[in-house]
């Protein structure tokens, strides 16, 4: 009697569907962790240029003349790159220079409902797209979303 061996094509194309799923998901969810990841190491980021920020220009009394430059030259930032968003970002006095602004450009839509989901205990306003954060988020669904974050 004859007994076969091996598996027969279906089985083989059975079992390459699951792992073509499996590896579907694994990526996805590699994706996920990662670009949340990304956004909270940008959320440490920003709190770390607040404090820089405050013990650089607190002696100051004020917060004329602060620019991302002026902290780069200072020894507060290491460089001038976007914590998170497009590169041209900033960072300026407002309020005849009692408080400041960090804004953010260039922000894909997950990025800026991050940042309004869990907004940050040091800003004490949140502006996304120039409007300031009440309720819900107004950002874009491109990567076109502005966030400003003001502090005194």
């Amino acid at each position: 009697m004859y007994q076969e061996r091996g598996a027969s094509m279906i089985e083989i194309i059975g079992v390459l569907a699951v792992a073509g799923l499996m590896s579907a998901a694994a990526i996805g969810m590699y994706n996920r962790i990662r670009s949340n990841q990304a956004r909270k190491i940008a959320s440490v980021e920003l709190e770390q240029i607040v404090k820089n920020t405050e013990l650089l220009m607190g002696m100051k009394g004020n917060y004329t003349g602060l620019s991302v430059e002026y902290l780069v030259a200072a020894g507060a930032l290491q460089n001038s790159k976007a914590p998170i968003g497009g590169d041209d970002w900033s960072v300026s006095a407002i309020n005849d220079g009692r408080s400041y602004s960090i804004n953010l450009t260039q922000l894909s839509k997950g990025e800026c409902e991050y940042f309004t989901i869990t907004k940050p205990k040091w800003a004490t306003k949140v502006k996304v797209n120039n409007i300031e954060l009440t309720g819900s988020a107004n950002c874009f669904s491109t990567k076109t979303n502005k966030i400003s974050f003001e502090v005194e």
